[in-house]
């Protein structure tokens, strides 16, 4: 009895909540343009789930607090959210009963008339089932984007990643697909669909597969649950308790104004980690552009001296790097060790092997980026290289400013602007070079109108102080060096350009992520929230 009635007032308290959220959802006006998602099927029978979103607040829409995610069953572990902004936002665990959602507080509200993208990662457990009735000796299972009542999805798109070894044929699908491709070395299936109505919910994305290719997975879809007996008592209480709650909410919505949001959402967000060159691809910078920063790199580390920039550019690997692998002091990245590689007997560059490693770093990269939301990480690179000239601009004096235009030289680099930027930073102050920044002088020795210092590249540390240098030479001169270098990186650019093949499963996919209006990293630009209609009911989400 006392547990009935324990039962009876819990009951109690979350209808009230539930329809009060429904009452004031309507101050609540907004889309999610695009919602999508990846989902990635593993090997152990879970799946990874990366939701990105673009919410947009309508005008005249209440304030945005915070969303709650829908998960498909109550076996989830939470990864890291964070908004387009790269600020980690804040999530816990919010379920109740057979309701399992992942709550997102934003880092700050969102008012009407603004726009937000951010980006949850969850793993689910125990998702992949056996598919013996329509599929014998398959597995899978179905996908049911999440849905809000107040929430209209202009575009909504769903890619899922099949196990690393199936192949076209071996998949069926609930729907035919809209594009399928592979990508990292997994085969993808991806569906968009446009105009969805608010609370729109009526359509589901099935995969099926042999089962050989996870090592666990359910015996069968989970029953139907109990009885009717155990749906007695919420009926006769929802019969029962209807008015009073009816009237209690139309009570509450009168006094209250004000309602915290709620919502639906995931992804693994940005990825952080990459070096300025591994950056650069991200932010579309062309082949021979990447290549001089790489130059830049491995001048920085007194790996290489330019003798050379005319026709092509000729060097000289240094002391101690001549096993083009680096040193205990000093290590070499991938990259840098496959430009080094690329360096022929007499210096000049093979166009083939320089081209490999600007492929090498395209696949890296492409590989590091997998499931993290790819605008987010452009967005949060171009941040990176911001405030690497804020800390130039700002620096107190020309000594402090010139060490950290050295410091931060790459990711000053990612800036197009990097001539006017120089000239701005040093318009009223001299660069102060130091006879350590082989980068420098190498651009000033074959570069500069008029050179009056010779640094000795052996031991530079020995030379004499160099001159101080006007600002606005010391950019006209950087600037120079950057762009004859690219253009002068080998003898041969349109074979160089050629020998650069595009990347596995580039050609369907790279014009959706590119033109994609959504925060995410996948090539498909997939966000969403999701449940498996064979393992739970679906988490529609809600927002107030």
């Amino acid at each position: 009895m006392v547990k009935s009635r324990l039962l009876i007032i819990a009951l109690t308290v979350f209808l009230v909540q539930m329809m009060i959220s429904s009452a004031f959802a309507e101050n609540l006006s907004f889309s999610l343009d695009p919602e999508g998602v990846q989902l990635w099927i593993n090997p152990n029978g879970s799946i990874d789930l990366l939701y990105n979103i673009t919410l947009k607040q309508d005008v005249g829409s209440s304030d945005l607090h915070w969303l709650e995610i829908g998960q498909p069953a109550s076996d989830f572990t939470i990864g890291q959210a964070v908004d387009q902004y790269g600020n980690v936002l804040q999530t816990s665990d919010s379920s109740s009963g057979q309701d399992y959602k992942v709550r997102v507080q934003l880092n700050s509200a969102l008012a009407a008339g603004q726009t937000l993208g951010f980006s949850l990662i969850t793993n689910v457990a125990h998702m992949i089932y056996n598919d013996s009735k329509m599929s014998p000796g398959n597995v899978g299972m179905q996908f049911v984007p999440a849905w809000l009542s107040m929430a209209r999805v202009p575009d909504l798109r769903v890619k899922i990643f099949l196990p690393e070894g199936v192949d076209e044929s071996m998949v069926k699908t609930s729907v035919d697909w809209d594009n399928v491709g592979v990508e990292g070395g997994r085969l993808y299936v991806y569906w968009e669909r446009k105009d969805l109505a608010a609370g729109q919910h009526d359509y589901n994305f099935g995969v099926s597969f042999p089962k050989e290719y996870v090592q666990n997975y359910e015996p069968g879809p989970p029953g139907s649950g109990g009885s009717w007996g155990q749906y007695v008592a919420p009926v006769l209480f929802l019969a029962v308790f209807f008015v009073i709650l009816f009237l209690g909410v139309v009570f509450v919505v009168k006094r209250r104004s004000y309602f915290m949001p709620s919502l639906t959402m995931e992804s693994l967000g940005v990825r952080r980690g990459l070096t300025a060159v591994e950056a650069s691809y991200l932010l579309e910078t062309k082949p021979p552009s990447i290549v001089t920063e790489i130059l830049y790199s491995l001048l920085q580390k007194r790996a290489v001296w330019v003798e050379s920039t005319s026709p092509s550019v000729k060097l000289k690997i240094m002391e101690g790097f001549e096993n083009k692998t680096g040193t205990r002091e000093v290590p070499l990245r991938y990259y840098e060790i496959d430009f080094l590689g690329a360096i022929k007997e007499d210096g000049t560059l093979d166009e083939e092997k320089l081209a490999k490693t600007v492929m090498s770093l395209r696949d890296t990269v492409e590989e590091k980026i997998r499931g993290y939301c790819r605008r987010d990480t452009v967005d949060y690179y171009q941040s990176v290289s911001a405030r690497a000239w804020e800390q130039v601009e700002h620096a107190g004096t020309p000594e402090l400013a010139s060490k950290a235009y050295d410091e931060q030289l790459l990711w000053l680099f990612l800036d197009p602007n990097v001539k006017a930027r120089s000239e701005t930073a040093f318009r009223t102050r001299p660069f102060e070079p130091s006879p350590l920044w082989l980068w420098y002088w190498y651009g000033y020795q074959h570069y500069s109108p008029h050179p009056t210092y010779t640094p000795n590249i052996q031991a530079p540390a020995q030379s004499a102080k160099p001159p101080s240098i006007p600002g606005a030479d010391f950019a006209n001169n950087i600037a120079t060096a950057v762009e004859n270098t690219s253009n002068n990186i080998v003898v041969n650019l349109e074979r160089f350009a050629n020998a650069i093949v595009p990347g596995p499963g580039k050609s369907s996919s790279q014009p959706v992520h590119h033109n994609a209006d959504c925060v995410c990293a996948c090539h498909a630009c997939a966000c969403a929230c999701a449940c498996v209609s064979c393992a739970c009911a679906c988490a529609g989400g809600g927002a107030g």
